[in-house]
């Protein structure tokens, strides 16, 4: 019998029944019948090794509020839409979005590790661009025949999931084409299920013939316990270069004290701050969102404490612009 890796385990028995996160936490059951709810329009998932950096009985837990489903997310806003970033018009095939000038990004599976309850791609129909390995060629095709494309990154849904044969069969072929110089990989998993970095993957990592870059997502300090250290610290041994990207989120880490150490413990950790983002406008996240004004005060103070290595992009999404719009370009009315 072959064994399955203790990660694919920890991902099975992931949390998906609200009532099951309500009793580990020891929280007040009348959460219960709006968390069926909103789960029911997008599902709860979180792995037990997430849910054990909560600190039971505080409903404004910051890891917590990330992933609780809530009556807020049914609630209608003007603005706020289920593609936010028009991802469509940027498809030109099944699986491949090229948004950016020397870049494309490719869905590599549809489902994550952790249902974050602000994901920008909580309504993107997978089931109908998600390639698979059988449609991995027109995808590479594309790749192919336009030499200015220089970097490839794997998103998703969250790549990670795939397993270490499935990351191989993929790198073998885009080693067949020869102007890719780096493989990105953007994932969630390395925090929320630090166990997924495996001596397979890692060896993986290391036989690239593109530069590895792995872009992590961490939100609050609270995220980053010793496993997530350890795996940080093999994925460098391994060359991996390692950044971060946060979601700039009220109640979760809207505050300068928590983003000042949120950077400090992510620098300790190995990892280089890279963006803070505002809140792409989807449905269902409006109780997350923050004014410009609110989010470039806040840039200002962390600015002022902290070394300018350790300070990320304060920037936001603009569908249709030729890159991530730096926040200070936006006029406050």
């Amino acid at each position: 019998m072959i064994q399955t890796n203790r990660w694919e385990n920890a991902l099975r028995q992931a949390i998906t029944k609200p009532e099951e996160l309500l009793t580990i936490l020891k929280l007040d059951n009348n959460l219960l019948e709006a968390a069926k709810t909103s789960a029911a329009l997008f599902p709860l998932k979180v792995p037990h090794s997430f849910v054990a950096r909560m600190k039971p009985g505080d409903r404004h837990d910051p890891l917590l509020l990330q992933v609780l489903p809530i009556e807020a997310e049914s609630f209608s806003h003007p603005d706020y839409v289920t593609d936010p970033l028009h991802e469509a018009a940027f498809n030109p095939v099944s699986g491949l979005f090229h948004k950016y000038h020397g870049r494309v990004l490719v869905t590599f599976v549809g489902t994550c590790a952790i249902n974050c309850r602000y994901c920008f791609r909580r309504y993107f129909p997978y089931s109908e661009n998600n390639p698979g390995t059988l449609g991995w060629d027109k995808a590479l095709h594309y790749i192919a025949k336009d030499s200015s494309i220089q970097e490839v990154i794997l998103s998703g849904g969250d790549p990670l999931i795939a397993n270490d044969r499935t990351l191989t069969l993929f790198s073998e072929k885009l080693n067949q084409i020869s102007h890719i110089k780096r493989l990105r990989i953007h994932s969630r998993i390395p925090i929320v299920l630090p166990e997924r970095i495996t001596p397979d993957f890692l060896k993986w990592t290391m036989q690239l013939q593109q530069k590895p870059v792995l872009v992590v997502h961490c939100n609050h300090p609270q995220e980053i316990n010793q496993s997530v250290r350890d795996a940080m610290q093999s994925l460098r041994n391994a060359g991996v270069v390692l950044l971060n990207q946060t979601v700039l989120l009220k109640g979760v880490n809207d505050s300068a004290n928590t983003l000042i150490e949120l950077s400090e413990t992510l620098f300790d950790a190995g990892i280089q701050p890279y963006y803070l983002h505002l809140l792409d406008k989807v449905d269902g996240a409006a109780h997350f969102d923050l004014n410009v004004q609110t989010a470039k005060t806040l840039y200002a103070e962390i600015e002022q404490h902290l070394s300018g290595y350790l300070v990320p992009k304060l920037v936001y999404e603009k569908a249709g612009a030729p890159s991530k719009v730096s926040v200070s370009s936006l006029i406050i009315k």
